[in-house]
């Protein structure tokens, strides 16, 4: 990738209009800018892991004077200082992404039929309905970097990606109920520099997560 194409991605700008639609997550969109999306399989964080993460999450917020409840605390956490945004970063967000690397649950997505359900979902409409950059299919959860044109439509979308490939594996594997968590995690990319960092981090995670070679389902976009 050339590095300087990356500067052509749309990223967040505060000055321009957005929304935030609160549900058991905040959900932030801007129209074009490219989101960093991660939804995960039902049983892929135990509750108790869930529980440690939420309350170490909530303690380093309220000590850093956020109220973890509110629905902008994403946007208070980055009017602090970087080094504390680097800290809330290394203390709980990496935290967070080491308990699904670490492949709890059934992992019904290793198997590599299943994970091309996904991903043939995730290309279907691309270039349609959204603009894909990246995405990678995880043994327990996806990560996907892509832009929408307005709030509606990523809801849909990940609504949709969400049912249709739930019915599909469901059906592949005999079983009935939920497949995916409710609710995924979302991020407004806020730089080039923070877009370089995600695509990295997704083409990087099956190594991270002592995966073999091509047991992931990766798409990169040439930009």
């Amino acid at each position: 990738m050339n590095p300087n194409r990356s500067r052509d991605i749309q990223c967040f700008d505060p000055k321009q209009e957005y929304a935030v639609c609160e549900r058991r997550l905040p959900h932030w969109s801007q129209a074009g800018t490219v989101s960093f999306l991660t939804f995960r399989l039902w049983d892929s964080i135990p509750q108790p892991v869930l529980n440690r993460w939420l309350k170490e999450r909530w303690d380093w917020l309220r000590q850093h004077g956020v109220d973890p409840h509110a629905a902008n605390w994403r946007s208070e956490v980055e009017r602090l200082a970087m080094t504390e945004q680097r800290d809330f970063h290394d203390t709980v967000m990496n935290r967070w992404n080491d308990d699904l690397d670490a492949c709890h649950g059934s992992c019904v997505l290793r198997r590599s039929e299943l994970a091309k359900i996904v991903s043939d979902s995730l290309d279907h409409f691309n270039g349609d309905r959204y603009e894909l950059t990246d995405y990678v299919v995880m043994p327990n959860h996806v990560h996907v970097l892509v832009a929408f044109p307005d709030e509606a439509a990523l809801l849909k979308q990940c609504t949709s990606w969400k049912h249709f490939t739930a019915t599909r594996i469901n059906k592949v594997l005999g079983l009935s109920g939920p497949l995916w968590q409710q609710d995924g995690f979302d991020h407004l990319v806020r730089s080039p520099e923070s877009f370089d960092h995600f695509r990295r981090y997704i083409a990087d995670n099956p190594r991270r997560a002592n995966l073999p070679a091509g047991a992931a389902a990766h798409y990169s976009k040439p930009l």
